[in-house]
């Protein structure tokens, strides 16, 4: 007696090529967003170096006198609320002018300067 009954669904043949074609669409993807992540971490730091800079001038303003300040403590200079977590950020000041330096532990491992004598950022 023979059995005329139709099967469906995949046969291991044809998942283990899926799981394949997804394991290599997989490996050339993930390099690529883990470079975006850390230049996603990097503009974060940047942001954070600007707007600690506008503290500084607006600061300078009002008393006039730059503030040196790191990490948290930087979030004492008006209308800077916050520092972004994992985020450095340093600024050493002379009389007339202050510096500034930012980076983020996850980013890709560069430093960003601002300079207030030289007009901004390095």
């Amino acid at each position: 007696m023979t059995n005329n009954r139709s099967q469906s669904g995949f046969t291991l043949l044809e998942l283990l090529i899926a799981i394949v074609i997804v394991g290599i669409l997989t490996a050339t993807a993930l390099p690529e967003y883990r470079q975006f992540r850390k230049q996603a971490y990097d503009n974060r730091a940047l942001t954070d170096l600007r707007t600690v800079a506008l503290g500084e001038e607006a600061y300078f303003v009002e008393n006039e006198e730059y503030l040196a300040c790191s990490g948290e403590s930087c979030t004492t200079l008006p209308g800077v609320s916050r520092i972004s977590q994992g985020t450095s950020v340093s600024v050493s000041v002379t009389e007339d002018n202050f510096t500034g330096e930012a980076s983020h532990q996850h980013g890709t491992g560069r430093v960003f300067r601002w300079d207030s004598l030289r007009g901004g950022l390095e």
